[in-house]
């Protein structure tokens, strides 16, 4: 059992972001494991043929040891949303003294893998190589379905503030992930080969929402990095199959092929510069086929940050179906 305890210091810093490091770190034991992580198959079969050719040996074995992963390997974010490259950054900047105590702490006195030894006897130069890995897998497993993994995150941080707001951390915990448990200032978290209690001490608490995470719920609770919970978002199942599922065939002689191929990509909330991208358009032409598909009632928009996110309605999603017949309410 993990505990964490919060004081009313730590109420006040309660907050959220998204990483793309840690999407990195955590779909490696998705990529490299096997049935049981049957949500994410889709994207590990299309990763797979990506990544041929990337040695992997360090980063995997960092990434998916059997109680814990390396700490430096993905710090904390600092921002509501980091970009990838201040957050390698961070990493390529860890001091070589806290890279081998975090390697002393992975290896839990049963001896390191072959694989980490070189990083463990000469950090300073192993490290470099491990952040040029990283970049390369980012580049080709991760960068090019970002957008779809930060929307869904994008997606769960707006609900997951409604509740905070209209039902305090109560209601953020009751379905945040069934190893947690919130009673009175006292987080606690179902891990039984972990044995801990850390008081945030002020630092607040970080909640992490991270699509590869699931089914996990990855816990950072050493000192002195902020106390922080990485969870899966609200709607995994629906991730990979979504926009597949859609048919936007029909629809298109009706509404002309542009529109109907939106809202095709419109099952997660995505923001304009990345349907311009998706569809190959300018952001002017997207905003405005999305203004006459918000008057229909086919699309509705929320700004979340600096972004303005746009979701299909229920009534657009059943016009996508086979048949496109509207369901009697």
């Amino acid at each position: 059992m993990i505990q964490i305890l919060l004081g009313p210091d730590d109420m006040a810093r309660i907050r959220f972001a998204l990483s793309p490091l840690e999407e990195l770190v955590h779909s490696v034991p998705v990529l490299t494991g096997s049935g049981q992580y049957m949500a994410h198959q889709p994207w590990r079969a299309r990763a797979l043929s990506s990544v041929a050719g990337i040695d992997l040996g360090v980063l995997t074995a960092l990434a998916q040891g059997p109680r814990f992963i390396a700490d430096f390997l993905a710090p904390p974010p600092e921002a509501m949303t980091g970009r990838f490259t201040d957050e390698l950054d961070a990493v390529a900047s860890t001091p070589a003294e806290e890279v081998v105590c975090s390697l002393d702490e992975l290896s839990a006195g049963q001896g390191l893998p072959e694989p980490l030894r070189p990083l463990y006897q000469h950090p300073e130069r192993e490290l470099s190589r491990l952040v040029s890995t990283m970049a390369m897998y980012w580049r080709a497993a991760i960068e090019p379905v970002w957008p779809r993994l930060r929307s869904l995150s994008d997606a769960d941080v707006t609900h997951r503030a409604q509740q905070l707001t209209t039902g305090g951390l109560d209601k953020v915990f009751a379905d945040l992930h069934p190893e947690v448990t919130y009673a009175s200032g006292e987080l606690s978290i179902d891990k039984p080969r972990h044995h801990a209690v850390r008081s945030a001490s002020g630092a607040g608490l970080l909640l992490v929402p991270c699509v590869f995470a699931w089914p996990r719920l990855l816990v950072l609770h050493n000192a002195p990095h902020q106390p922080t919970l990485t969870y899966s978002p609200r709607g995994i199942g629906q991730l990979w199959s979504a926009q597949g599922d859609a048919r936007p065939q029909p629809l298109a002689e009706l509404m002309g092929r542009s529109r109907a191929a939106l809202l095709a990509h419109l099952d997660l909330p995505v923001s304009t510069t990345q349907l311009a991208s998706y569809l190959g358009v300018s952001s002017a032409a997207v905003s405005q086929h999305l203004a006459v598909l918000r008057r229909c009632d086919l699309v509705t928009s929320h700004r979340s940050g600096r972004w303005m996110l746009h979701q299909r309605t229920t009534l657009a999603t059943e016009l996508l179906l086979p048949g496109g017949r509207p369901q009697p309410r």
